[in-house]
């Protein structure tokens, strides 16, 4: 089959981080390590693997921190609940040993408009 040589928009071309079915982009941090000069050579794979590394931590996490507000009953995600979820599983403890929510995401409790305040954050409705 002939390739498709048309314009970047074209219908055939797909990006690095399509073609590796990733949701982080890889041109990103491809650009975050040459950046940070951490090596003298950087290999075209290192930033694919780095994302589907950071990928699968942050679905992992993302799933703790659900199974957490599922079990205290609550409805929205909180920085708290982030903590509490990283630091109760063994493997992410370590990961997270030294990472604390911010101050500023006390700013999400604060009401507004129609919501109602609620245990644990703002709940709309």
């Amino acid at each position: 089959l002939p390739r498709n040589r048309g314009r970047r928009g074209s219908p055939g071309h797909h990006s690095c981080t399509a073609q590796a079915e990733l949701s982080f982009s890889m041109s990103h941090m491809e650009h975050l390590l040459r950046e940070g000069h951490y090596a003298q050579c950087l290999s075209s794979s290192a930033p694919v693997y780095l994302v589907a590394i950071i990928q699968y931590l942050a679905a992992r996490v993302l799933e703790l921190v659900c199974h957490e507000a599922q079990n205290s009953g609550r409805r929205r995600l909180t920085p708290e609940l982030v903590d509490l979820a990283a630091h109760s599983n063994t493997l992410l403890s370590d990961l997270f040993r030294t990472i604390t929510p911010s101050p500023s995401s006390q700013r999400d409790r604060v009401p507004c408009g129609g919501a109602r305040h609620r245990e644990g954050g703002v709940v709309i409705g």
